[in-house]
C-alpha cells in the first residue's frame, strides 16, 4: 500500500529505532501457525524449521515463528535503525548499564542484542526503514446514485493486508518498560489509558508500532496488520470465520490511534487484528501524549470485547 508523502523521515536530533523490523515467537505446531496467517492473508513461506511471514507484494519479513515448544511465546524482537547510528547505541546501552549478549540462543554477530526490562531479546541492527514515510491511504469510496455500492460475497477479493503495523506485548511493569524503550530505544509515549501504553518512533511511524499492556506475565497480545478500507476491516472479520476462526472482537474503532480494527482470536488465545486508518505522527512533530481512564480510551466503538480479552495466555 503506498503512503501519502510527508515531511522529513529521519530526526536529527534524537536517537531512536526508526522500525520494529520483525519479530520472532515459537508455538507448539508450524502447520496450524501456516493455516492460520494463510488464511488471515499473508504471503506465509516455509523456511526449515520456521515459517517467514511475508505480506503479499512487499519484499519485507515482518515475522518468524518457530515451532516445537510447549505453548506460544515470544522469542525476540528486532528493531531497525541508521547504519550510522549503531555506535551511538552502543555508548546508550553502555551509560544504561545494558549488557550487551556475545552468545545465546538467536544472537548472531549482527546488530546488538541485549535483554529488555522484562527479560526478552531484543536486537538493535542497521536495516532499511520499514515503518511507513507517511500516513497510509485509506480508500472508502461511494457509489453514485444510480450504481450499485457493492457486489456479492462471493466475489469479494481476498483480503491481504499491506504490512505489519504494530505488536502489543504484556509487560509485568507499565511504568518500567515505557522508561526502558524510551530511554535505551529512543520510542516516545503516543498516549496511555492506564493499563496501556502506546509508542511511536522519532523518525516518523504510525502511533504506535509497539504498545504495552499491564499484566502478571510477559507475552505477546496481539500483530496488527494494515489493510486499506473499513470495508477490508469487515471482509477479513468475513473471511477468517469462513476458515473456521469465528471468535474475535469488532469491528469497532480505537480511541488511541483512531484506527478501526477487528482482532481475530488465533489458534494459541492470542489476536491478529486487521486495522484501517491509524494516526500518523510525522518525524518533525512532538506528538501531544495524552493519558485516558480505561473505560474512556480503550474504543469509541464496538460491540462489548471477551471477558478474556486482556488476558496473557503465555
Amino acid at each position: 500500500m503506498t503512503t501519502t508523502a510527508s515531511a522529513p523521515t529521519r530526526r536529527r536530533d534524537r536517537l531512536g529505532i526508526h522500525s520494529l523490523d520483525h519479530f520472532c515467537f515459537s508455538v507448539p505446531d508450524l502447520a496450524v501457525a501456516k493455516q492460520f496467517y494463510t488464511a488471515f492473508g499473508l504471503d506465509v513461506r516455509d523456511a526449515g524449521d520456521a515459517l517467514r511471514l511475508y505480506t503479499f507484494g512487499h519484499p519485507h519479513c515482518w515475522a518468524i515463528v518457530r515451532g516445537g515448544t510447549a505453548r506460544k511465546q515470544i522469542e525476540y524482537l528486532s528493531f531497525g535503525v541508521y547504519g550510522d547510528e549503531i555506535d551511538a547505541f552502543r555508548a546508550r546501552l553502555r551509560d544504561e548499564n545494558v549488557e550487551l549478549l556475545r552468545s545465546g540462543e538467536h544472537v548472531t554477530d549482527e546488530g546488538l542484542w541485549f535483554h529488555d526490562c522484562d527479560g526478552r531479546l531484543v536486537q538493535i541492527k542497521a536495516a532499511a526503514k520499514s515503518s511507513p514515510d507517511g500516513k497510509s491511504v485509506v480508500s472508502n469510496p461511494s457509489a453514485a446514485a444510480g450504481a450499485r455500492g457493492t457486489g456479492p460475497r462471493a466475489e469479494q477479493p481476498s483480503v491481504r493486508p499491506s504490512r505489519l503495523a504494530h505488536i502489543l506485548l504484556f509487560t509485568t511493569d507499565l511504568q518500567r518498560a515505557m522508561r526502558f524503550y524510551s530511554s535505551t530505544l529512543g520510542l516516545r509515549l503516543s498516549d496511555e489509558a492506564e493499563v496501556v501504553a502506546f509508542m511511536h518512533g522519532a523518525h516518523g511511524s504510525d502511533h504506535h508500532l509497539i504498545a504495552f499492556g499491564q499484566a502478571n506475565g510477559t507475552g505477546l497480545h496481539h500483530s496488527s496488520w494494515d489493510v486499506c478500507s473499513i470495508q477490508e476491516v469487515g471482509l477479513g472479520a468475513m473471511q477468517m470465520a469462513a476458515a473456521g476462526y469465528a471468535r474475535g472482537w469488532g469491528v469497532g474503532r480505537h480511541v488511541l490511534g483512531s484506527n478501526y480494527f477487528y482482532y481475530v482470536r488465533d489458534p494459541w488465545d492470542s489476536y491478529a487484528e486487521y486495522s484501517c486508518d491509524i494516526d500518523y505522527v510525522p518525524a518533525d512533530i512532538d506528538w501531544p501524549s495524552q493519558s485516558f481512564t480505561a473505560d474512556n480510551g480503550f474504543y469509541l466503538w464496538a460491540p462489548p470485547p471477551p471477558e478474556d480479552f486482556a488476558h496473557d495466555y503465555e
